[in-house]
């Protein structure tokens, strides 16, 4: 239990280089403190509350240092934490945001995110040159994730060459039309820490956000 508490303290205490600023910064405060009190004027001395003040203000510059650097160190921390946790999901197939669809040897996988039911979810699949091939009905779906699964047929009973598509989902409600949201599979190869947080690489995407990111499979 010991050794708990001190590893969490250890976590969230400011790193040295942040209290030696801060001991500084007390340092020349109270330097300049005392060289005004040793060279005021004996008739005109410094007043008791303005002494207070200046003790005050050291006292809040220090405490938002203090806090300044348990925030750094609290946000190092559970970045590290979501670098650990974002480790477990390379090699693990992930369905993010985004209208790719891949066909090969018959089958293509992808999603559709729903923020409310559907009376009416239509899913309509398009080439390269942006002509529709496919339109999937699939009818009444609940809030949440629908599965897409094209076999590769098109509108006209032919089979699509494999390759690269992409996809547009339209749901209706109470007869009201709009956009809903489509989602890709793709497959985690690595993580990486950057400035705006974790970053995961995910095949032709490349690296995306872990809020990107809807489900693993």
């Amino acid at each position: 239990m010991v050794n708990s508490v001190q590893n969490t303290a250890g976590v969230f205490a400011a790193p040295a280089s942040e209290q030696s600023q801060i001991k500084e910064t007390e340092d020349r405060f109270l330097k300049l403190l005392v060289t005004q009190m040793k060279n005021q004027d004996p008739l005109n001395p410094m007043d008791n509350a303005e002494v207070t003040s200046q003790m005050a203000q050291l006292s809040t510059v220090t405490g938002i240092d203090n806090l300044n650097a348990t925030v750094q160190a609290l946000g190092n921390s559970m970045l590290a934490s979501q670098s650990l946790q974002a480790v477990s999901m390379i090699g693990h197939p992930v369905l993010i945001t985004g209208d790719g669809i891949v066909l090969g040897s018959g089958k293509a996988f992808a999603a559709v995110e729903l923020a409310q039911p559907a009376d009416k979810l239509t899913v309509s699949i398009n080439d390269a040159s942006g002509r529709t091939v496919r339109t999937l009905q699939l009818g009444a779906q609940d809030s949440g994730i629908v599965e897409v699964n094209w076999d590769g047929m098109t509108d006209s009973g032919a089979i699509a060459p494999d390759g690269g598509y992409t996809l547009q989902a339209v749901s209706e409600l109470g007869g009201s039309k709009r956009d809903a949201v489509t989602l890709e599979y793709g497959l985690v190869n690595s993580v990486a820490q950057s400035q705006s947080g974790v970053t995961v690489n995910v095949g032709s995407k490349g690296d995306v956000s872990l809020t990107a990111i809807k489900q693993i499979l």
